[in-house]
């Protein structure tokens, strides 16, 4: 059944171009040029464009997603962290005071929103229901949230070294590496691979984007705490992108994630872009080579008009059948 209020929705966002939360994502996905490994400073993407997000915003200048349609605005735990990240990022470029102030305002908004989930795990709710294809009803978790915020977090707390920023971290980061069966977002399949889960579904479907940007959140909290679960929730998926990656290549573009439907989840051409930038950033942190040698090979995928035509049909045909 096509889903009306989704299509409003979409509609009003792309097509006649209203002022939308596609203004905060859609930006121009960036390597960082000061992201080094081992070293807590810039956020390894530079999110200029999330940090000068033209709003709206709240009374405490926290940023609002505008959705439309019945979702209408609303607080989005991963785009406060990274209007956040950008904000630092700008501040590590120019030392502006005003800059800090906003990251530091925004890791407050996240220690105060850190809240228990059921299971008594440390989560940063969504308080809408979102239509995936199949709806995450409202209040729903992610590990990209609890990655980037604790990416934020941390750096607040280098800058700052008020300690409630690390705690905040430490109680994020334990929800990572706690399975989904127990509250967290961490699944473990049958073969012993270990993914971080964007949208908690069942069964998972493994977005690719959102488990890349999680595991930093882990990188940076190994590299501040050398944490000895960290050290290995970091390899261990690090050998889980290794081995799966190629799943991810349908031949002549990237798949958004492993979803089991009868018409793979092919990425859009913005998400393709960033899962090549993403990749880029993996070898800078992880020292391996193999993650720039898929980057290299999407990165023809996209210089080909054949393979963006063909992947953007393929793109609008999931759209009709699965949202």
């Amino acid at each position: 059944m096509i889903n009306t209020a989704y299509l409003r929705r979409i509609f009003s966002a792309y097509i006649i171009r209203k002022n939308s939360q596609l203004s905060f994502w859609h930006g121009i996905p960036e390597v960082d040029p000061h992201a080094e490994k081992g070293v807590i400073g810039p956020y390894y993407m530079s999110f200029n464009n999330k940090a000068m997000y033209s709003g709206p915003y709240d009374d405490k200048g926290i940023p609002l997603l505008d959705y439309h349609g019945q979702i209408g605005k609303q607080y989005n735990p991963i785009a406060i962290a990274q209007f956040g990240l950008g904000n630092y990022n700008l501040y590590k470029q120019n030392n502006d005071p005003l800059c800090l102030e906003k990251s530091i305002r925004v890791a407050d908004w996240l220690v105060n929103n850190l809240t228990l989930n059921e299971s008594g795990q440390w989560v940063w709710n969504h308080l809408f229901d979102w239509e995936y294809f199949r709806t995450l009803k409202s209040p729903w978790f992610s590990a990209l949230a609890q990655g980037q915020g604790i990416s934020l977090l941390l750096r607040i707390y280098l800058e700052t070294n008020i300690l409630r920023y690390k705690e905040g971290a430490e109680r994020a980061f334990k929800t990572m590496t706690t399975q989904i069966k127990d509250g967290g977002v961490l699944y473990l399949d049958t073969e012993d691979n270990w993914w971080l889960e964007e949208y908690i579904v069942a069964p998972p479907t493994h977005i690719l984007n959102g488990f890349i940007w999680a595991l930093w959140g882990v990188y940076d909290y190994l590299v501040i705490t050398k944490d000895e679960t960290a050290e290995e929730l970091w390899r261990q998926s690090l050998k889980t992108l290794k081995k799966k990656l190629l799943d991810f290549d349908n031949g002549y573009w990237s798949l958004y994630d492993l979803s089991q439907t009868a018409l793979s989840n092919i990425a859009s051409s913005f998400y393709h872009s960033l899962h090549i930038v993403q990749l880029r950033i993996l070898t800078i942190l992880s020292g391996d080579k193999y993650f720039d040698e898929i980057a290299d090979q999407w990165e023809s995928y996209k210089k080909s008009s054949f393979y963006r035509k063909r992947a953007f049909v393929h793109k609008a045909i999931f759209k009709v059948f699965y949202f």
